[in-house]
């Protein structure tokens, strides 16, 4: 196979194109669905192409093929420089910024491969767990498993080469509870980027059981006024709403292009003293990127210190086009795409403060969870944000009182972050292996997460 890409390069570099690059990726994967005790479904998935990405007087063209053959992986070069030749001058120029070639073969860490347990065991597990979390009153219980490996090799014409593979495994689960008349849907997942001695050193009964437990207390549960509310938000919340309404407004080509609430404050103050927010590849329990769909090496990104912009996530073309250094954001779902700016682990710093000493400042208001959250609305533009929030809890007196369902969290992100005022020492970053995030067609995993965070003013959509 590198004979192959290597001979495409060269026959890419002697047809006119500036830079050519060639991306091959291996992947399989498989998942295991129980619900309401019965095996719904086994399924598997191989997927196995070559993504062919060429320069030629400024104008980018791509191919791609499924079919790994000299003859066709030739057709499809020829079509990508046609294609960019076809371009011209009628689209704007493709820069890149100059990056040192990287030469690296990286992979997660994990011990157990999926052979570790036969199928019959995979099967037993997921149905056990099933069971357990077919409670009383609960009507419906979705239980899966996950599995993949992944490898992803880049090689340039100028003499990157960089190899990643990534193990992940995971189980999800969904309860659906009813309490006179009530329903509440509430799911959560874990996933890690390890092999199967994750799966068999987790307490899945434990877990799923959970999770109906908490459907059945939220169908219980009141629901609050709806009001402007003083809060401690938990690391999924604050997450979910750095990444999705913040994480989004830091990818350089929405700067570029004016679509972010951040353009034109770089320097500025975005969010409260104390506030630091980072996008790293390798962090703990998050999901493992070291390097990007470029071949790039993924660095620690500082988006915010102490409450300042300092800057934005970035491909080889938005840092040229921004004249700031490449960053290691460029992805793709797979090598039929073109690599964007995304984000890869985007997550707050840690503070000094216990989760009791955030609450006790808190006299009358609300501790809003992410666990169980079911999506919401952004407008990366403006800033605003509307998220529907999982099972959460008034506070009173700083104490944790009763749980709450149905409420919601909606505001403008900036004044978010500027209402900030404590964070917590206790902190987490999560990946899922079911979802991912969403950006021009392409989805593509993600970590993201923090500490536990006190806000002064969030407006509260309850009953």
């Amino acid at each position: 196979m590198i004979e192959t890409i290597e001979k495409i390069l060269s026959k890419a570099v002697d047809s006119g194109a500036s830079y050519a690059d060639v991306r091959y990726q291996t992947a399989s994967s498989s998942t295991i669905t129980v619900e309401n005790d019965l095996l719904k479904g086994y399924e598997a998935n191989r997927l196995e192409g070559i993504g062919i990405r060429v320069i030629v007087d400024r104008s980018l063209g791509l191919a791609s093929s499924t079919i790994i053959k000299p003859k066709v992986l030739n057709e499809k070069l020829a079509q990508a420089i046609k294609m960019a030749k076809a371009a011209g001058k009628k689209t704007e120029a493709t820069i890149l910024s100059e990056v040192k070639p990287a030469k690296a073969s990286v992979k997660s860490p994990y011990v157990k491969k999926a052979d570790a347990m036969s199928d019959e065991e995979k099967i037993e597990l997921v149905l056990d767990a099933n069971k357990a979390a077919t409670l009383d009153d609960i009507k419906n219980t979705v239980t899966r498993m996950g599995w993949f490996n992944e490898k992803r090799q880049i090689r340039s014409s100028e003499g990157t080469d960089v190899t990643v593979e990534t193990m992940m495994t995971g189980i999800s689960q969904s309860s659906v509870a009813s309490h006179n008349g009530t329903m509440e849907y509430v799911s959560d997942g874990k996933a890690k980027c390890a092999g199967f001695e994750f799966i068999q050193s987790t307490d899945w009964r434990k877990f799923t059981g959970e999770v109906s437990e908490l459907a059945l207390k939220a169908a219980r549960a009141r629901t609050p006024p709806a009001g402007v509310y003083k809060t401690v938000a938990d690391s999924e919340l604050i997450g979910l709403i750095l990444h999705e309404a913040f994480g989004h407004a830091s990818e350089g080509d929405l700067v570029i292009t004016k679509e972010s609430v951040l353009d034109g404050k770089l320097g500025q103050q975005v969010a409260s003293p104390g506030v630091t927010i980072i996008d790293d590849g390798e962090v703990d329990e998050g999901y493992f990127l070291p390097y990007d769909d470029e071949g790039v090496r993924k660095t620690r990104q500082t988006v915010v210190e102490d409450g300042f912009l300092k800057g934005f996530l970035q491909s080889w073309q938005t840092a040229y086009k921004m004249k700031m250094p490449t960053t290691g954001n460029a992805r793709s779902q797979g090598v039929g795409s073109q690599p964007i700016v995304r984000q890869t682990n985007f997550f707050m710093e840690r503070g000094d403060q216990s989760f009791e000493e955030l609450v006790e400042a808190v006299d009358d208001g609300l501790y809003i969870c992410g666990k169980g959250s079911r999506g919401g609305e952004v407008d990366v533009g403006l800033g605003t944000f509307t998220f529907r929030c999982g099972p959460s809890y008034i506070i009173k007196g700083g104490e944790v009182k009763e749980m709450v369902r149905g409420i919601s969290v909606s505001g403008v992100v900036l004044e978010t972050l500027k209402n900030i005022s404590a964070i917590g020492k206790d902190f987490k970053v999560e990946t899922s292996i079911f979802g991912g995030c969403g950006k021009d067609g392409q989805m593509v995993r993600v970590g993201f997460g923090g500490p536990y965070v006190r806000i002064e003013k969030v407006s509260v959509g309850g009953e």
